[in-house]
């Protein structure tokens, strides 16, 4: 199977006190913080991926446009939805979506680069 636009992919994860966003420091409430949501997108995207790239190389986020616009709360599962929009190259285009249950949390848009490891590493030396 390729990397062509239509793949969609379903992540859970469960809201535990580290991803609140009174935990992160994004907010006073103990809720879904927003930095939280985009990490389980990002993760969502890249585990997926990875499925579909040589052992050598993986993808890196590089870009995240996304509206976080109804709160979930402790220890309530949050379901992603990473769809696969556009392959330019490298670079991988994702509308995301988080919900709770039957509601929509946040949406977006999310870009992700296909790096070979080795010399990604290498930059950072």
């Amino acid at each position: 199977m390729s990397l062509t636009p239509g793949l969609t992919f379903r992540e859970k994860y469960v809201v535990t006190s580290e991803y609140t966003a009174k935990h992160l420091g994004s907010g006073s409430v103990e809720v879904l913080a927003t930095p939280a949501m985009i990490l389980f997108m990002e993760h969502t995207c890249r585990v997926n991926i990875d499925n579909f790239l040589l052992e050598n190389r993986t993808t890196v986020g590089t870009h995240v446009d996304v509206y976080h616009v109804k709160p979930a709360p402790i220890n309530s599962e949050v379901m992603i939805e990473a769809k696969l929009l556009q392959v330019d190259g490298r670079k991988l285009i994702f509308y995301v979506a988080a919900y709770w249950g039957d509601k929509l949390i946040g949406y977006g848009i999310h870009e992700r680069y296909i790096v070979d490891k080795e010399e990604f590493a290498q930059k950072i030396k």
